[in-house]
């Protein structure tokens, strides 16, 4: 069923508004998928803050134009679902890298991060990004090692010192009993 003329136009300022918030999008080919497949996809995607939907190429490059996702326009061939992630750079490829494996009609065709069109094979790279939480904890335990590092470097005399001590005691103990004997 053709979309009107007025339709056209809410889709594009539909994927237009997403797309200029969006921090990536993946293009995946939908060839030969089912309706059951392609609304467990959608479920997926929605679960992970992930905006999916199939849309003409014609109106995909009108709607990407002016974001910083306008380098996919000439990329757009075929019957294409687009996949933007909002939140989180690499939920998209995530998503569709983990419905490729069990569905092998759906085929990454673009990758786009940071204004940068990527090849299909850099969806692994793109899907392995870690996510906002996993990277404040990776910055938090960088920032972080110098500070133990150096409350260690300071503990390490006054540890050193009563482990010293700690011997010295247990050495006079064990001599007390044999003195004692002796006499």
């Amino acid at each position: 069923m053709a979309l009107r003329l007025e339709d056209k136009k809410v889709v594009v300022a539909e994927v237009n508004a997403v797309a200029a918030k969006a921090l990536s999008v993946v293009g995946a080919e939908n060839r030969g998928l089912t309706v059951t497949q392609m609304t467990d996809l959608r479920a997926k995607a929605r679960k992970q803050g992930v905006y999916l939907r199939v849309v003409k190429n014609t109106l995909a490059r009108k709607a990407v134009a002016g974001t910083p996702f306008e380098c996919i326009g000439p990329a757009l061939k075929g019957p294409i679902v687009l996949a933007f992630s909002n939140d989180d750079p690499g939920a998209a490829a995530r998503i569709v890298k983990a419905f490729a494996k069990d569905n092998d009609k759906l085929v990454t065709m673009l990758i786009s991060l940071g204004g940068l069109l990527l090849k299909p094979a850099d969806i692994d790279r793109v899907a392995s990004m870690p996510t906002r939480a996993q990277a404040l904890s990776q910055l938090l335990g960088v920032m972080k090692a110098p500070i133990a590092k150096f409350v260690g470097t300071l503990a390490a005399p006054n540890s050193k010192l009563v482990r010293t001590l700690a011997a010295v005691l247990e050495a006079k103990k064990a001599q007390a009993p044999q003195a004692a004997g002796s006499n």
